[in-house]
């Protein structure tokens, strides 16, 4: 079963049972969701980064080099590179990150979930771009010893 049907059932045993919240484990994976009053002030709005140039960004080609540990996503959200479009990003290419160091948010079904780093090192490479949606599994960071 794909995490979106998972994620869609849960969705509605909450509404037929009127749960305000609710945990489920499912083949090793822990889905907690919680039910929240409409609150548009309360939550960011983010807008995607405008891109540098008038060219499509390239997509990263072939894979990475071997010494270099992935972070990948651990859910299908929407990437976000800081915690409110005023803020700085949480890293750069070139930074120096330690292993659980938060290096992004992932927004799915308006949670926000910081992405932490398992690996210390330097980041050689930011996959999506802000904004972005990505599925579980995909790179994220490509980060160097």
């Amino acid at each position: 079963m794909d995490e979106l049907t998972t994620l869609r059932e849960l969705l509605d045993i909450m509404h037929e049972h009127d749960l305000d919240a609710i945990k489920v484990t499912v083949e090793g994976a822990v889905y907690e969701m919680v039910r929240r009053e409409a609150a548009p002030a309360a939550m960011p709005v983010y807008a995607a980064a405008p891109a540098a140039t008038a060219a499509p960004a390239a997509a990263p080609t072939g894979q990475a080099p071997a010494n270099v540990k992935k972070i990948v996503a651990p859910l299908t959200g929407v990437f976000y590179r800081a915690s409110s479009p005023d803020a700085e990003s949480f890293v750069n290419d070139g930074d120096r990150v330690n292993a659980g160091d938060v290096v992004c948010i992932l927004e799915a079904m308006k949670l926000f979930n910081e992405i932490q780093s398992d690996y210390a090192g330097t980041v050689v490479r930011i996959i999506p771009q802000n904004g972005e949606l990505v599925s579980q599994g995909d790179d994220l960071f490509w980060i160097a010893p």
